[in-house]
């Protein structure tokens, strides 16, 4: 077992950051719920109270079960988590007058093994609404910013720590030394490695499946291709893959990733259902309604595929951890989570056990993994695709005839990102048919025709997203290809969007 830091999620946007932080540093994390009871044992070596957006002043404010007052192991609160614990040991919070947003500099470090190497001016991250107005008696003061006197403090007795600053986002530039300080006061191994991983994994799959057999619908992407690759290394021939062709893939990928899995010595059973998926999907115009009839139809085609397999006892998913932390709200149960997430889904009749390999990283994690296993570059830095794939970046009715469009549309924008080099500096991208027509001239002749738009974001894990600043020379050229090459379309428009407010797809 691995040595580990527990972090309990009060609800901030950034809590998955702070896992990852941690990571960074090869120490294993888990989050929770701030209501989760923690169990100790000697593996844990650390609690990290997350940021919220609640308030400990308000009457609904999040209190956990945990005991951070009487710790066996060293505390660390993050903006709320380090309110909470002045409030709780007898400090005093006030609502601040205006909220502390964005980059501030700490004006003062003083001598303190969490802040040890941060100098004065270290650039942080401000994200709250309350201030600590006083700490609690056993406290220090260890740094303080112009606006805010206590920006951080310590009782090294009882090496509990509270920061009223973000060290998990890329603005705090001096964070991951702040989180590596922390790792080092809890006496953490760096042993979390790609290569224990993968050594650990297929060992205990090889207990778990046993001489089983095990089925898995491959997309093409990421995290089923790893997953599938690491069951493969455990069980051998002792697993069957499906790859459906729903009709709703990028142009020629049914093609394209079937030649990459044989390379990678995958036994898969291609399956071409676009007829039934186009059909299915006639006349239907809601975005929820037509994930969920795709999600429904492609359950009925894997259903069908795997029934063909004798004494099938497992099903393998490529579900990763941002999938298990989504399903469980800080608040109850989650409000919506998209039909097409790996979480769940499983048809009754199907009567299989899960295996989810990945159930524990997060996408930089399985890249890594992949990269251990020997599989390309080339296929590890694909970008994001959707379950429901181009069929929720057609808005409006899918037809054979829009699909069609966008995937030639689509492949022009993406090979032109690979041809200039730009590719691997986006996170994603795609191009999205919209129900628009619009009057153009081709020639000497007005056109009335379909509109695409371009999108492309940077971002870590999908949470939020920036629109990326793509040369005006590149979305010219793409523009003008577009036009020029497919057929139906006289209008190509870019989406200068973030996520919030937007969404990255469009659906």
């Amino acid at each position: 077992m691995h040595q580990k830091i527990i972090i309990l999620d009060f609800g901030s946007q950034y809590t998955q950051l702070i896992a990852r932080r941690v990571r960074e540093h090869n120490v294993f994390c888990e989050v929770h719920p701030y209501s989760y009871d923690i169990s100790f044992d000697e593996n844990i070596k650390g609690v990290i109270l997350s940021g919220s957006p609640f308030s400990v002043k308000e009457d609904n404010a999040l209190f956990p079960v945990f005991d951070w007052k009487n710790s066996p192991v060293p505390v660390l609160g993050i903006c709320y988590g380090a309110q909470l614990i002045a409030l709780q040991d007898g400090g005093d919070v006030h609502r601040s007058k205006h909220r502390e947003y964005g980059r501030a500099n700490l004006s003062t470090v003083g001598t303190c093994s969490l802040l040890q190497n941060m100098k004065q001016g270290s650039q942080v991250w401000m994200s709250h609404g309350d201030t600590i107005v006083r700490i609690p008696d056993t406290f220090q003061i260890t740094a303080s910013t112009d606006s805010i006197p206590i920006a951080a403090f310590s009782d090294e007795s009882r090496k509990i720590y509270g920061i009223q600053f973000h060290p998990e986002v890329y603005h705090s530039t001096d964070g991951s030394k702040l989180i590596s300080n922390f790792l080092t006061i809890c006496g953490c191994q760096a042993d979390w490695t790609p290569q224990s991983f993968i050594q650990e994994t297929v060992a205990q799959l090889r207990e778990q499946i046993g001489t089983d057999k095990v089925v898995m619908a491959l997309s093409g992407g990421v995290d089923s291709t790893v997953a599938a690759v690491l069951l493969s290394q455990a069980i051998g021939d002792q697993l069957y893959c499906l790859f459906v062709n729903t009709g709703l893939l990028r142009k020629n990928e049914f093609h394209d990733v079937q030649e990459n899995y044989k390379l990678l010595g995958l036994q898969v059973t291609a399956v071409d259902a676009s007829e039934i998926f186009l059909h299915v999907l006639k006349g239907i115009s809601d975005p929820e309604k037509k994930r969920k009839v795709i999600g429904k139809t492609f359950i009925d085609v894997f259903d069908t595929e795997a029934h063909k397999l004798q004494d099938v006892k497992w099903l393998g998913q490529g579900t990763i951890y941002p999938d298990v932390i989504e399903s469980v709200s800080v608040k109850g149960p989650s409000v919506t989570i998209k039909s097409h997430h790996n979480v769940g889904g499983l048809p009754e009749q199907m009567k299989l056990s899960i295996v989810e390999p990945l159930r524990m990283l997060f996408k930089d994690e399985v890249r890594k993994i992949g990269r251990e296993l020997g599989i390309a570059d080339s296929f590890l830095n694909r970008h994001p695709f959707p379950g429901p794939g181009l069929g929720i970046r057609i808005l409006g009715e899918i037809t054979a005839e829009k699909v069609a469009i966008l995937q030639e549309a689509d492949d022009i924008f993406i090979t032109r990102l690979k041809s200039d080099g730009l590719y691997n500096q986006v996170w994603q991208a795609g191009a999205i048919f919209l129900p628009v027509q619009s009057v153009g001239v081709m020639g000497d002749e007005r056109t009335y025709e379909n509109t695409i738009c371009l999108r492309a974001v940077h971002s870590t894990d999908g949470m939020t997203a920036d629109w990326v600043h793509l040369p005006y020379e590149f979305l010219s050229l793409v523009s003008n290809e577009i036009i020029n090459k497919v057929k139906g379309v006289n209008r190509v428009v870019y989406d200068i969007s973030s996520k919030p407010p937007a969404t990255i797809e469009w659906e």
